[in-house]
């Protein structure tokens, strides 16, 4: 394998098709019932009402009924009780029963919920999720899908198992931009795509991580009103300190899943579908000050993916952090292809390599995009829409959720757990060989195993805690 550094319990899953099925559809085991809400609305409860979570939950309230919310922060739960809708002024959680630990809400208001958003820090997506999903509820979850690569298998086999309709919250997949990348590309305007890269300056810009950080800070008192031990939830139990909240535990192993965790399913997204991706076979890391704690400062991660549905063997390049004060990005020769004299190159983007000609998207969503070869441009007006359109951003996100619940077809949320599951799978598979620095791994997606490397293995899934039991 060329690369810039030179240019357990595992199920049966039929994961050995490639093809990443754009349209997952499920048998809808679980018909959606006529809604008792107020107003004949279907009923939410929103788990994580903070940070993301609070613009989730207020976009979520305009098509369902509240009848919940759940944050192990006092100070959340109660900002969101008073709060009104910004649009029509409404106060859609003034009276809602308000809970700290969701397994808790779950079990007593199962009855009373027929979907669920899930805002909250990595490690605690799958365990929420995963215990809505068993019972029967619609789930909306924030990206990334989960911690580890065995969850996110398991999330998408158990939304097809219990016929749920759910999205994963990657905002750029409602874009007109993006799924019209995906009908070019997939028409073969490119030609043939061999090589990709994507990349994101974070984590610097945005959180501390390695180099400066690499061991745990000192243990402080626990604020007022913060439930530490449903915080901490299924991830090994650690004193609080400053800095793991509300939002630096993305830099911290037992909690995120760094950069590449936070920003590929953006900015991998319009590669992924384009391409049609599905499970890589192997995978190669060049990572900086890997320390048992927090994420590297900077990695370049190489995945290989076969032949798949008439598209050509292909490398996927990530890029994340920086090095010797430069951001890591794809190699010069490329960049100046897509860059006018003079011009920067942005933040994160992606950009795909065919035969025929370069797509970049200097854009963390992949809504904006540029075609640069000969007679690409007039070709790609004659493809085909194929398609369904959105285009309204993160409401769109929930309100293709919403139809898919009312429809009863999970397939029309189009970053519903099928696709996002794989998605997520294939990019956290770049954290384990980050662990593995420089080893190439090679991966066996029907196993949920590596082949050549035992130590690999060890990173596929994440031990919970026994004291903090999940369904």
């Amino acid at each position: 394998m060329t690369t810039r550094l030179t240019r357990r319990r595992f199920l049966k899953t039929g994961a050995a098709a490639a093809g990443l099925g754009y349209f997952y559809t499920a048998s809808a085991v679980s018909a959606v019932r006529a809604a008792e809400g107020p107003n004949g609305k279907l009923r939410l409860a929103c788990i994580g009402v903070g940070g993301k979570g609070d613009g989730d939950s207020s976009q979520a309230a305009r098509l369902f009924q509240v009848v919940a919310i759940c944050d192990v922060d006092d100070g959340n739960l109660n900002k969101k009780a008073n709060q009104s809708d910004r649009r029509s002024g409404a106060r859609p959680f003034a009276d809602v029963k308000k809970y700290y630990d969701y397994r808790k809400m779950l079990e007593e208001m199962g009855k009373e919920i027929d979907a669920v958003t899930v805002s909250t820090p990595d490690h605690t997506h799958a365990p929420a999720s995963m215990m809505a999903m068993k019972m029967k509820k619609h789930v909306y979850c924030q990206k990334p899908l989960t911690h580890s690569v065995y969850e996110a298998r398991q999330m998408r086999l158990t939304a097809k198992e219990m016929g749920v309709c759910t999205q994963l919250g990657n905002q750029g997949s409602a874009s007109e931009g993006i799924r019209r990348a995906v009908e070019i590309v997939a028409a073969g305007v490119l030609g043939e795509v061999k090589e990709a890269h994507v990349w994101t300056d974070r984590p610097a810009r945005y959180w501390k991580q390695a180099p400066d950080i690499v061991s745990r800070p000192p243990e402080k008192p626990v604020p007022k009103g913060l439930h530490w031990n449903e915080w901490i939830g299924v991830a090994p139990m650690r004193p609080y300190a400053p800095g793991y909240h509300p939002f630096s535990w993305r830099a911290w192993r037992d909690f995120g899943t760094g950069a590449i965790g936070d920003m590929a399913c953006h900015t991998a997204n319009l590669t992924y579908r384009a391409l049609k991706l599905g499970f890589a076979t192997g995978v190669v890391a060049d990572a900086r000050d890997i320390n048992p704690e927090t994420y590297p400062s900077s990695s370049h991660v190489i995945y290989q993916f076969p032949a798949r549905d008439g598209m050509a063997p292909v490398a996927v390049h990530w890029y994340e952090g920086f090095r010797g004060g430069k951001k890591l990005t794809p190699p010069d020769d490329l960049i100046q292809k897509v860059l006018k004299k003079g011009a920067r190159l942005a933040n994160s983007g992606c950009l795909l390599v065919g035969s025929k000609g370069l797509l970049f998207s200097p854009n963390d969503y992949g809504e904006q995009w540029q075609l640069v070869g000969e007679g690409l441009t007039e070709a790609a007006k004659a493809v085909n829409k194929t398609l369904p359109r959105n285009g309204k951003g993160d409401q769109g996100m929930k309100d293709e959720w919403f139809e898919a619940i009312t429809k009863n077809k999970p397939e029309i949320a189009f970053s519903n757990f099928g696709f996002a599951g794989m998605l997520t799978e294939t990019i956290l598979l770049g954290n384990i060989a980050g662990n593995c620095n420089g080893e190439h791994l090679e991966w066996d997606a029907s196993s949920l195993a590596f082949t050549n490397n035992s130590k690999a293995n060890n990173f596929v899934r994440n031990e919970y805690r026994k004291d903090f039991p999940v369904s």
